[in-house]
């Protein structure tokens, strides 16, 4: 389904959690005949086969979980979709299937799509064109992915977003025992991401570890193992992983000073 056949499509969505409702508002915002999204309860009061007869677009917002229990009540014949980024288009079948995984976090009705990236799959060329339509016409830019690469996609995702937030959850209780808020830390953590975004890692790396400044290093191994000593592995563990990533990449000139 390209574009111009998207815009005469009815789309039927299933979930009315945050990335359900972002998704229908902002599918009516681009013009799209939208349907939902269904709450679980309506969903369920559905009669088995029923689930999906109106629409040409079926697009499940649901736990990943409840994929494919879901898309088994999906009447036959229609395109069926889901935005897991783990779950791979098996849990659809037998219906022709597609996924689209936004990279970005959505709060509700009003988010916005644009400007973020989608990974997209397809069991069929068809389903591939509607993945991408869809996309598209959020604003994003997709690209595809194997379905033999879910599982690293899926992780490199995890750690892009929330591996990072449990280090700034770090970050902040350390910063506390010292009476600090996390809140000053954040002109730190933008301008880190900044340019990690627009340089990579190597470059964007800083600090004592970078500059094999060991005795830094060891001084605030001392703090942390007084002031949180259930996070000393986590610890050492990043600045073995920092040690490795400044060993990457050999620049001339300091690291900078944080």
């Amino acid at each position: 389904m390209a574009l111009r056949e998207l815009a005469h499509a009815t789309v039927t969505i299933v979930g009315a959690g945050r990335m359900g409702t972002a998704l229908a508002s902002a599918l009516r915002v681009a013009g799209i005949m939208v349907q939902g999204p269904l709450e679980h309860a309506q969903a369920d009061a559905v009669a088995d086969g029923a689930l999906g007869e109106t629409a040409d677009i079926v697009l499940l917002a649901v736990p990943d979980a409840a994929i494919a229990n879901v898309a088994g009540r999906v009447a036959t014949g229609r395109l069926v979709g889901h935005l897991s980024g783990a779950t791979t288009l098996d849990s659809l079948a037998p219906h022709e299937a597609f996924n689209m995984h936004p990279l970005l976090t959505v709060t509700g009705s009003g988010d916005s799509f644009a400007g973020a990236s989608a990974a997209i799959a397809g069991s069929t060329a068809g389903a591939m064109r509607t993945a991408e339509a869809l996309a598209m016409t959020l604003g994003m830019t997709p690209f595809a992915i194997a379905e033999t690469d879910r599982a690293a996609y899926h992780a490199a995702a995890s750690i892009a977003a929330n591996f990072v937030v449990t280090i700034e959850g770090f970050a902040t209780d350390m910063a506390a025992t010292v009476g600090v808020d996390r809140r000053a830390l954040a002109p730190l953590v933008r301008a880190a991401v900044e340019k990690w975004a627009e340089r990579g890692a190597e470059a964007a790396l800083t600090g004592p570890v970078a500059r094999g400044d060991d005795a830094t290093v060891l001084a605030q191994r001392d703090a942390v193992a007084a002031a949180l000593p259930h996070r000393l592995p986590l610890f050492d563990a990043l600045v073995a992983a920092t040690r490795d990533l400044a060993a990457s990449d050999k620049p001339t000139g300091t690291r900078g000073d944080t």
